[in-house]
């Protein structure tokens, strides 16, 4: 009976919603038309069994098809009384349920006689009832909660475990490390993780000035270009031609140990205009290359040697444009696997197709660093050591430290230190010698840090940059004198930070300070880094004169290595074009030609394909000889054999023609004479005077 006066009172709360269906329920918002309708199947579900109900059970059995018989004797072997409860129950059985109840089978039964009126009602009747077994599994969950407990905790552990177990087999398989659910931190990511958005300088130059003044007109006019494909490297600009297919492809070479090893590759096209553009490059004119971008405007190769001509000439917004639009056209040419985040995609430098991307990375990091962006800069310089972290062919060890000092990235760069300082011995080159003490220092000058951390990082970075002051004690004194600083006399006058040491250096180890001194002087103008720096610059004195073994266990060191850099050092050094590091270099890499496209490339290169052959020309060519190959280009000089038949003829009656030519301009030439001035003190005389004779 209890039951029976909750339904009609549920009957009665959602009649005024029936008759008009502008009135709310409480706390209900407006209904729509088939929230009504549901509510009616509802209403019609819950009427009272004796009522219209049962005349329509009655005729039912009139109206039944041929399967009717088949379909009850179905559900009653199933124990079912009703159709619409193989919907609804979900769950299994309902006769072997505990929570289903006698009168909850009622009430299904009854909504389903009623529903089957129509389609509408059938698709209203089966969400009637899944919300009344909802209820009940709730319900059931939880009076049986406490008991359930443990076996999901056991569960819950055990999937746990197997996903972990998953996850190594895949790391081990294919190389790739996977950060943990739980910490999503830097500290769990790879060493050298790229992340999309920080490649992008505008997400680091909104963190200085805002969205609104780094986008300002810039979505309008996004809308308003055409459909060009999104890059991560860069971004395509309106003042760009339009991009088509160029030749540039990229292919799997093979897969080892999980790391995947790609290189670009030329087509026969591309090939051709390559062929060209060592031509222009011959030719020592930089129109040549214009022109050719202009037929070709995304040749890889002539946007690099351009820029590099338009930096010379202080273009630098045209310099950066021209290698965002070499890094756009390498970037359409990608594999649809290579990965620029994943670490685990390898470039092979000796390639030459695989330069190009190499050089437009660098060159592009050199921009955003002059351009204010020092983080996004990082991120492309892990980027490039991420292509190739074994060889390191643009040696980007020696450029880390300063990006990640100047974007104040401390904990990625003291982690580096620590985690390839046993296989690369990282201590060994000045930049990181100094730097990791100096990052060192920095950390322990936060306030967000506890008192024992700021301990602990200052203790360190004393122990380390008296180390780097015993082992390098040629970049004191220059260092000092290029920040503006005048040493203690005692520090300037003693023998073991004087003159004779940086004279005594070995050649390489005087490339790597000048270039550590010419990049990293900003970093240590500050004045608190100069009170901390001169406190161990005492200290390493009193070591010094006290005989330390240190001290000369470094000497001996310094004396067997660094005696010459390997080729990668010295193009980094043509790339970055700090002055004090270009000119130490030695002699046998300032005497050959430096191409911006491609310099020092690799003694064992991997040719693909090979330029044809050209047609030897004489050396021994006069200015006048050149003008006119200039002007007819099968011109030959005299005594230069020729071919037989009648194109040699030909050709020997033109070059007998032009040299009779040649000939007569030179005795013109020779036989010019210019008239002297009139003198002015007599001035009648001379216009007396007869012309002298020719």
């Amino acid at each position: 009976m209890g039951r029976d006066t909750a339904l009609a009172a549920d009957v009665w709360r959602v009649r005024p919603c029936e008759l008009n269906p502008c009135v709310r329920a409480p706390g209900v918002g407006s209904m729509s038309r088939r929230a009504l309708r549901r509510l009616r199947g509802e209403q019609r579900g819950q009427e009272e069994p004796d009522g219209p109900l049962e005349e329509e059970e009655e005729e039912r059995p009139q109206s039944q098809g041929p399967h009717s018989a088949g379909s009850l004797k179905l559900l009653g072997d199933r124990g079912l009384s009703n159709p619409f409860q193989l919907i609804t129950d979900l769950d299994g059985d309902p006769a072997s349920d505990p929570d289903t109840s006698p009168g909850t089978q009622t009430t299904l039964t009854e909504e389903g006689d009623v529903a089957q009126d129509g389609m509408v009602s059938d698709l209203q009747a089966a969400p009637a009832g899944k919300s009344k077994r909802k209820k009940k599994k709730k319900k059931g969950k939880k009076s049986g909660g406490a008991e359930s407990a443990p076996d999901a905790g056991t569960d819950d552990a055990s999937g746990v475990a197997d996903i972990d177990r998953i996850l190594e087999k895949i790391e081990n398989s294919n190389g790739f490390t996977y950060p943990s659910q739980t910490g999503g931190s830097a500290d769990t990511r790879p060493l050298l993780y790229v992340e999309h958005r920080n490649l992008s300088p505008e997400t680091e130059l909104k963190k200085y000035f805002g969205s609104r003044a780094v986008l300002g007109d810039q979505r309008l006019r996004q809308r308003q270009r055409p459909h060009q494909r999104s890059t991560w490297l860069t971004s395509p600009k309106n003042t760009w031609p339009r991009y088509s297919k160029t030749g540039i492809t990229m292919s799997l070479l093979e897969t080892r140990r999980g790391v995947q090893h790609f290189t670009f590759e030329h087509q026969r096209d591309y090939q051709q205009v390559q062929f060209k553009f060592m031509d222009a490059v011959e030719s020592m004119d930089p129109n040549n290359i214009v022109l050719l971008l202009q037929m070709n405007p995304y040749h890889v190769d002539s946007l690099l040697q351009l820029s590099d001509v338009c930096r010379l000439q202080d273009d630098q917004e045209m310099a950066r444009d021209l290698i965002e639009r070499a890094l756009y056209s390498l970037e359409c040419g990608f594999h649809p696997v290579f990965s620029l985040t994943s670490g685990t995609c390898r470039l092979d430098y000796s390639r030459p197709e695989n330069r190009g991307f190499f050089l437009a990375l660098f060159k592009h990091m050199y921009f955003l660093e002059k351009r204010g962006c020092p983080r996004t800069a990082l991120e492309f310089c892990k980027l490039v050591l991420s292509l190739d972290p074994e060889n390191d062919p643009l040696c980007m060890l020696l450029l880390i430290d300063f990006l990640s000092l100047r974007s104040r990235e401390y904990s990625f760069f003291i982690r580096m230190y620590e985690e390839w300082e046993t296989h690369r011995n990282l201590s060994q080159l000045p930049n990181f010698a100094f730097s990791v003490p100096l990052a060192l220092f920095q950390i322990g000058q936060q306030d967000d840090i506890s008192e024992d951390e700021k301990k602990t990082s200052h203790v360190r970075a004393n122990h380390l940059i008296q180390q780097a002051l015993i082992m390098f004690p040629g970049v004191l004194l220059p260092l000092l004198d290029l920040c503006g600083v005048q040493p203690d006399t005692m520090v300037a006058n003693h023998s073991f930070f004087g003159p004779v040491t940086q004279i005594s250096q070995p050649p390489a180890l005087s490339q790597l300070t000048s270039l550590y001194i010419g990049r990293c002087l900003g970093l240590w103008k500050e004045a608190a880094v100069m009170s901390w720096l001169e406190t161990n610059v005492n200290e390493v004195l009193r070591l010094v004169n006290s005989n330390d073994p240190v001290v000369q266990e470094c000497e001996q060191r310094r004396k067997v290595r660094y005696q010459s850099a390997p080729r990668n050092i010295h193009r980094h050094i043509i790339l970055s074009e700090i002055k004090g590091a270009s000119s130490a270099l030695p002699l046998e890499v300032t005497s050959q030609p430096v191409l911006g496209f491609d310099p020092l490339p690799p003694l064992d290169s991997i040719v693909s394909y090979t330029r044809p052959e050209r047609a030897n020309r004489p050396t021994n060519e006069g200015t006048l000889s050149l003008f006119f190959r200039s002007l007819l280009p099968n011109f030959n000089l005299q005594g230069e054999p020729l071919q037989d038949g009648e194109e040699a003829g030909a050709g020997r009656d033109l070059n007998r023609g032009v040299n009779r030519l040649m000939a007569a301009m030179r005795d013109m030439l020779a036989n010019i004479q210019f008239q002297e001035p009139p003198r002015e003190d007599n001035p009648d005389e001379e216009a007396d005077a007869e012309p002298p004779p020719r």
